[in-house]
């Protein structure tokens, strides 16, 4: 592969910043994850974007989180069609084999995925609606939620919607045999939540009221 680059000096430097600090004070931790394996006690779903720190806001050390990332936080519905489905794989690994006992759907505020999907679907973005469009056709996963917010007040639109991501994922997972028999044994647990990135803020979804509240 002739177009791959070497590592931009900034990011090779900070590795070997780690690699001297955190690695060196650690080396007995990760040599006991290397041999041992990873035994995460939840995955996350979050988001692609780079202001939504997951591992940070927890204060999470690593092997403790199986995480997986995306556009917009989503999860599809159980589709067992033989294409392939890179969030699917990754709910699948998580509950079947490492049989995490929690699994955390993070939305996030100034989501530019939602706001995609907010505008494809008011008509506003018809470039995403091409079939060529890989963001516009994993966006129609959230295609309902849209439905439930769309006679909202427009300027608190893309706000509902962020946390409907949350929700219509939370519903998709519960499409999976296997979440559904480890939720229903009481083996696994669902959450969801949403980040406000500027104000730090944390809110959790409520299944008895069927909105978030803060944590």
């Amino acid at each position: 592969m002739q177009h791959a680059k070497p590592l931009p000096t900034y990011l090779a430097q900070r590795f070997h910043g780690w690699k001297a600090t955190s690695y060196a004070e650690n080396a007995a931790w990760y040599r006991r994850l290397s041999s041992e394996g990873q035994h995460p006690r939840a995955m996350v779903i979050s988001c692609c974007d780079s202001r939504v720190h997951v591992t940070s806001i927890f204060g999470a050390d690593t092997g403790e989180f199986f995480i997986h990332r995306n556009i917009a936080n989503l999860v599809p519905p159980y589709l067992p069609d033989g294409q392939q489905h890179g969030t699917s794989a990754a709910v699948e690994y998580a509950v079947t084999a490492l049989k995490v006992a929690h699994v955390i759907v993070m939305g996030h505020s100034g989501c530019g995925g939602v706001k995609g999907c907010l505008d494809m679907c008011s008509g506003n973005a018809p470039h995403l609606e091409e079939k060529s469009s890989f963001v516009g056709r994993w966006m129609d996963i959230l295609r309902p939620g849209y439905e439930r917010v769309k006679d909202q007040e427009e300027d608190r639109r893309a706000a509902l919607l962020e946390r409907e991501a949350v929700v219509v994922s939370l519903e998709n997972l519960m499409t999976f045999p296997f979440v559904r028999s480890a939720v229903e044994a009481g083996d696994m647990s669902l959450h969801g939540l949403w980040h406000e990135i500027g104000g730090g803020a944390l809110e959790c979804y409520d299944p008895r009221t069927g909105g978030f509240v803060a944590v």
